[in-house]
Order: structure tokens, then C-alpha cells, then sequence
């Protein structure tokens, strides 16, 4: 028998810093789809009136600090680039699928599948501005904490970049998605952008220890990866 072993190509083999890049890449771009596509939802949590999609998105905030802290902020501007073209690459087919008629005997009939994937145009442009934009301030104030504590004071950074990015990201939208097509007047666009503000807030606070555990993890991690640089 022939050998072909070199006829297949060289096989990659990452470092571990490659692998956790695209374990946090990979974590990102999905709870950021997630969170899009879910974000049509508005729930009640007491007096609160929020978008189920903030359940999904402190996972983004974590990674977002993650591949900041390890890889830089170009890192995370292509991460951003590219999980903007696959939520937009995701809404297309969403509304390809929608386009094909429904047999007869299917369990989920179309007005039930359009009511759930077919989030209107405004929401869509909304979240896809208000992430990238989020996305960016976060990455500025970010390094510009960083460069101003070095390796100190993780918390700060961590909490302080996503506070503020989160801030320009429900106004953003909110008034993108349900301000400017007239379902919310502005004071109610106001009011829904406040109690969600406040939600992600608190969970910017209450996920610091998993940046404070992630960290950990992927210095444990790449401490045993000859190949790995200082990022």
C-alpha cells in the first residue's frame, strides 16, 4: 500500500494559548448569537421589564475581559467584526427558513415560527449597533484602565469597562429597537433602559469572581505551555 501520510498536509497542532483562544472566541461569538436571537423576549422580574437576551450576555462580558486581559484589544475588535458577520450571516438564514412554507404536519406551524425567530428589522440593526458599539468603548476603557494599574487591580478594569460599555448598549438598542419604530415612547424607552441597566450592573458585580476564576485558570493553564508569550 501506498503511503499517503504526506499527502494529507501538515497538521496544526496549537499552543495552549491558541487553544484558549479559541475556547473564549468560541464561548463569545456563541452567547453573543444567543443573546440576539433570544432578545425579542421581555420578561418581569418584580417591578422590572427587561430582554430575556441579558441572561446570556454577562457570559460575554466575562470573555470580552478575558481575551482583552490575555490577547489585547485588537483581539477583541476582530472578535467583535466577526461575531457582528455571523449574527448578521444568522438573521439571514433565520429569515431564509422563515420564507419556506410549512407542510401541513409540521408541530411548529408559521405564525408560532415567525413570532419567535422573526424578530423585526429595528431589533436586529438595534442589537448589531448597540453590541458593536458596546464592544468598542469597552475594549477603549479597558486598556485604558490597564494601562494605568498594569496587572494590579483586576476588578477595576474588569467591572469598570463593562459598567460603562453596557450603559451606551441598552440605551443603544432600546431606543433603536423599540424607541424610533414608535413601540416605546421615550419615556418608556427611558424607563425599560434603566431597569435593564441596573440588571446588568449587578451582574457585572456578581460575575467579577469568574473573571477572577478564569483568570486563574488561564494562567495555571498557560503556565505549562512552553510555546506560550506574554500577551
Amino acid at each position: 500500500m501506498a503511503d499517503t501520510s504526506h499527502s494529507i498536509g501538515p497538521v496544526w497542532a496549537p499552543s495552549r494559548r491558541d487553544g484558549v483562544f479559541l475556547v473564549l472566541a468560541g464561548v463569545f461569538i456563541t452567547h453573543a448569537l444567543l443573546g440576539e436571537i433570544l432578545g425579542g423576549k421581555l420578561v418581569r422580574v418584580n417591578d422590572w421589564i427587561m430582554s430575556v437576551g441579558v441572561v446570556p450576555w454577562p457570559v460575554v462580558f466575562v470573555t470580552t475581559d478575558l481575551v482583552n486581559e490575555y490577547y489585547g484589544p485588537r483581539a477583541v475588535r476582530r472578535l467583535t467584526l466577526l461575531a457582528i458577520a455571523l449574527i448578521t450571516y444568522s438573521f439571514a438564514v433565520i429569515y431564509a427558513c422563515i420564507a419556506v412554507p410549512v407542510a401541513d404536519i409540521s408541530p411548529v406551524d408559521q405564525d408560532s415560527f415567525v413570532r419567535v425567530l422573526g424578530q423585526s428589522m429595528w431589533i436586529i440593526v438595534g442589537s448589531i449597533i448597540a453590541f458593536a458599539t458596546s464592544q468598542l468603548i469597552d475594549v477603549i476603557v479597558f486598556t485604558k484602565l490597564r494601562a494605568r494599574t498594569g496587572a494590579r487591580l483586576l476588578w477595576a478594569r474588569a467591572v469598570g469597562s463593562t459598567v460603562i460599555s453596557q450603559l451606551f448598549d441598552t440605551f443603544v438598542i432600546n431606543a433603536i429597537a423599540f424607541g424610533l419604530p414608535g413601540k416605546l415612547t421615550a419615556a418608556a424607552v427611558v424607563e425599560l433602559s434603566f431597569t435593564n441597566y441596573a440588571y446588568k450592573f449587578l451582574i457585572a458585580i456578581a460575575t467579577l469572581p469568574l473573571v477572577y476564576l478564569g483568570h486563574g485558570l488561564v494562567d495555571r493553564y498557560l503556565a505549562g505551555d512552553s510555546r506560550t508569550s506574554s500577551g
